[in-house]
């Protein structure tokens, strides 16, 4: 992978005509394509090439709408009517605070039993095959849900990380 122009993150550009350009691959890329880079763990920022903004965010909202669209949805319609009315409100900063401080619990919380399986089948005398399918079962586990709290920003990725 070559470095940014920043030195540390890949520089996605969003031009007007709504297409995303991958300054460090030099190709235009999709939604999932960024989605892939969430989930590999790459830094990168999406520019809006017109304005200079950074748009990240918005980027990875339509990255969770389309996941949300297209697989079991995280998000009821009763939680999403829930999260609305706490905007503008004065419940705002605590809500967000709130949710934010949840999810990196949940988060923390997953890690540490993924490591108490990880041990536990690492000191088992379990057949090697079961152990292997585990460990794998484990990482991809792991990967989803690193990608689920990164791109909802609800976490800092190298915020106490064991790797």
């Amino acid at each position: 992978m070559r470095m940014t122009e920043n030195g540390n993150k890949r520089i996605i550009k969003k031009y007007p005509n709504r297409r995303l350009y991958d300054t460090s691959e030099s190709k235009y890329v999709t939604l999932s394509d960024v989605r892939k880079l969430v989930l590999e763990d790459v830094p990168f920022c999406v520019i809006d090439k017109k304005s200079g903004e950074d748009i990240t965010r918005s980027i990875l909202l339509q990255i969770i709408v389309e996941q949300e669209d297209s697989s079991d949805p995280i998000f009821s319609s009763d939680v999403l009517q829930q999260m609305i009315g706490f905007y503008g409100n004065s419940a705002n900063k605590l809500a967000g605070d709130f949710l934010r401080n949840s999810v990196n619990m949940f988060y923390q919380q997953q890690k540490r039993l993924q490591s108490q399986v990880t041990s536990a089948l690492n000191m088992a005398p379990i057949p090697s095959a079961f152990t292997e399918v585990a460990k794998h079962n484990l990482e991809l586990w792991q990967q989803m849900q690193d990608s689920f709290f990164k791109s909802g920003g609800l976490f800092k990725p190298d915020a106490d990380r064991d790797d």
